[in-house]
């Protein structure tokens, strides 16, 4: 038997690759931050973290306030457009069936959601843990993440 044009033997060798060891000793933080990267809290002042947190949480903010804005604008005028369309007799919706396929989905997303509920709060703990080792930086964030919404 030939893969790729080349003939395979019974007897090569191949390494096994263990892939959760190799990613617990080559974390991507590691090679970016260096080898002994911790809390933030350890590396930077307060008025640093705090510096950090501010700008990123404006930023998240800001881009917050526009996707939110465009989303809304989007979902609404379609909404309207689609009023429209339909007094004006160009279409016609049974809305019977929407609310039914709109319960239908309702019923299907509180299945998932109660499935996925662990998952979340192994993220909520990750989350919260993270937050008290930062909480100067993440102090930060949440008052530049204000300050972006309100610009």
């Amino acid at each position: 038997a030939s893969s790729c044009g080349r003939g395979l033997s019974e007897d090569e060798v191949y390494e096994v690759v263990d892939l959760t060891e190799y990613a617990r000793r080559h974390q991507w933080w590691s090679r970016v931050f260096g080898s002994n990267s911790g809390p933030i809290a350890e590396k930077y002042s307060v008025a640093t973290q705090l510096m950090m947190g501010g700008v990123s949480g404006w930023c998240a903010g800001y881009l917050f306030q526009r996707v939110g804005k465009i989303a809304a604008t989007a979902v609404g005028g379609g909404f309207l457009l689609l009023q429209i369309a339909n007094h004006s007799g160009y279409v016609q919706v049974d809305w019977k069936k929407v609310e039914k396929d709109v319960n239908k989905a309702k019923k299907h997303l509180k299945k998932k959601a109660n499935k996925a509920a662990p998952e979340i709060n192994t993220f909520i703990e990750e989350a919260t843990d993270f937050i008290k080792r930062n909480i100067v930086m993440s102090s930060g964030f949440v008052g530049g993440f204000f300050l972006g919404l309100a610009s």
